[in-house]
């Protein structure tokens, strides 16, 4: 079946609008949920009032950024029945069961104690409420968790088999596609690294009440400041240490989004790690004579160490990639995607002959003519097993579609990178000058305000990575975006791209002007300040 190319494009920008928004939300619900947590324990272990009502004061903003959250969450999994119907006929057997598990259990329980947070207080026990107050920030990590394990499989596919007879992959180990090693390390990468968002949005807020309130709010702001930053600080490093992990589970399972994250188009031993640098547009896949770089600044051995963790290691670029060759780590030569390409065409055609055997036999009643369909039906069956996981190659027309598209990876991943090191520094300096009652600098308030949008543009540099870095595909190797794609008009998505636009657009502005008109009356200070 041929699609139009405007369909996918369009197809893909609708799902990567509708995510980006969404993602908006997330981070600084799972942020703000252990915030509000540490700080409700704080009032439960010393009976002061004053952590009673600042824990209050930020559950607020948790439950706004909350409630929109939901609505576009919903949305997107949704599109995965409209936008990308044989995605989900390929996979819904594996790839549903994870978000049903979402829906039923985490989503149920952080439904039923987040309504026990906010209307619970003075009607049920302490102890009783700040398990709630706990339990909807668990449960907002258990459904990312969920989330997570879908999104991961897609990366790196496990724990299934395919069945020719309803061209469905069907699920054969759930705790394999639930506790991958790259579901667990994206969990931790993706939730830890939502508190910095959290740590900085507190930070900002808090900020912004010494400019303006001044001494009246000084130990509310600095209060929350010392926690925030102690939570920021802390998921900073351990955000480093996760994204070690996940970039080795990148070179290992998605070698290409490596090559394209770091501009590497020749491979080799004892690669360096760019740290800065400028692509040349010229460059090609290919040995063109053109250099990778207009300028760079690498770490000698960097990204051999950081890919095989040995300094000396071989790392692949673009072009070993496409040519092949090498040497896997498991001993076995590399093949070329040419070859691929052809062995994915073999079982795509296997599939189609298994099919029409089957359809065949349904009807045949003739007993020798049935064992010549059953041989043809087990020749078809042996071809889908040993070419079956270059299944998606089948549907790649060039090799050239196998490239994700360098400087958006190569540059939105620097980001991530600088702005990560950033937020460090920038808690250091924060929990220093606060604990030493210091923290009275204009200059620094104004750039805690100004670090918001730039950590909201360093976790979506992270996602685009993510998302971006594994093009053409839906699934790694089994199944490129343009195969999963529903057959729309390509004006029915046009048209519900810009209403989700508009409707995200509403929403976003809604929830800044609640979030900002509850920030502008401020906490309950009660009598004390």
């Amino acid at each position: 079946m041929e699609l139009d190319l405007n369909l996918i494009d369009w197809s893909r920008a609708q799902f990567a609008m509708t995510a980006i928004y969404h993602w908006l939300f997330v981070p600084l619900t799972l942020g703000l949920s252990v915030i509000m947590a540490i700080m409700e324990t704080v009032y439960y272990r010393t009976g002061d009032e004053f952590w009673k009502r600042t824990a209050k004061f930020w559950m607020k903003i948790f439950g706004i950024n909350f409630a929109i959250g939901v609505a576009t969450g919903i949305i997107l999994e949704f599109e995965f029945g409209t936008n990308w119907s044989n995605y989900s006929w390929f996979v819904g057997d594996i790839f549903g069961a994870p978000l049903a598990i979402e829906g039923i259990l985490a989503f149920f329980m952080e439904a039923t104690f987040v309504a026990v947070m906010f209307f619970g207080w003075n009607k049920v026990g302490k102890k009783f409420h700040l398990a709630s107050t706990w339990l909807t920030g668990i449960g907002a990590a258990i459904s990312a968790w969920w989330i997570l394990v879908a999104n991961s499989w897609m990366q790196y596919p496990i724990g299934m088999e395919f069945n020719p007879e309803t061209v469905r992959n069907e699920m054969t180990d759930f705790f394999a596609v639930a506790f991958s090693p790259v579901a667990v390390t994206k969990f931790f990468h993706a939730v830890i690294s939502s508190w910095i968002v959290g740590g900085v949005f507190v930070t900002a807020v808090s900020s912004w009440y010494l400019l303006r309130k001044g001494d009246s709010h000084k130990r509310f702001a600095l209060s929350s400041i010392k926690v925030a930053g102690i939570v920021g600080l802390a998921a900073s490093l351990i955000t480093l240490f996760t994204g070690d992990k996940s970039a080795y589970h990148v070179a290992r399972y998605q070698p290409m989004k490596l090559a394209a994250i770091e501009g590497l188009y020749e491979g080799g031993e004892s690669v360096g790690l760019v740290g800065a640098g400028v692509l040349n547009p010229d460059k090609e896949w290919y040995d063109d004579g053109e250099e990778d770089f207009l300028f760079d600044i690498k770490i000698p051995g960097g990204l051999s160490l950081l890919a095989t963790r040995d300094a000396d290691g071989f790392v692949p670029g673009v072009r070993e990639l496409i040519e092949g060759g090498y040497t896997l780590p498991d001993g076995d030569m590399a093949i070329s995607a040419d070859e691929k390409i052809a062995r994915g065409r073999s079982a795509v055609e296997a599939m189609a002959g298994y099919r029409a055997v089957l359809q065949e036999m349904k009807s045949c009643e003739d007993s020798s003519e049935m064992s010549s369909l059953q041989l043809q039906l087990d020749k078809y069956d042996e071809i889908l097993d040993r070419n079956m996981s270059y299944f998606g190659y089948g549907y790649i027309d060039d090799v050239r579609e196998l490239l994700p598209d360098v400087p958006l990876n190569f540059y939105a991943f620097r980001v991530m990178v600088i702005l990560g090191a950033y937020f460090i520094l920038f808690f250091v300096v924060v929990l220093l000058l606060a604990y030493r009652d210091r923290y009275r600098m204009k200059w620094l308030q104004w750039v805690a305000i100004i670090s918001v949008p730039l950590v909201y543009l360093c976790s979506q540099a992270g996602w685009i990575v993510a998302e971006a870095g594994r093009q053409p595909w839906a699934i790694q190797d089994l199944m490129p975006v343009k195969a999963a794609v529903s057959a729309l008009p390509v004006s029915s998505v046009q048209v519900t791209f810009f209403l989700f636009l508009a409707l995200f657009t509403i929403l976003l502005a809604a929830e800044i002007g609640i979030m900002l008109k509850a920030i502008k009356k401020g906490p309950d200070l009660g009598k004390e300040e």
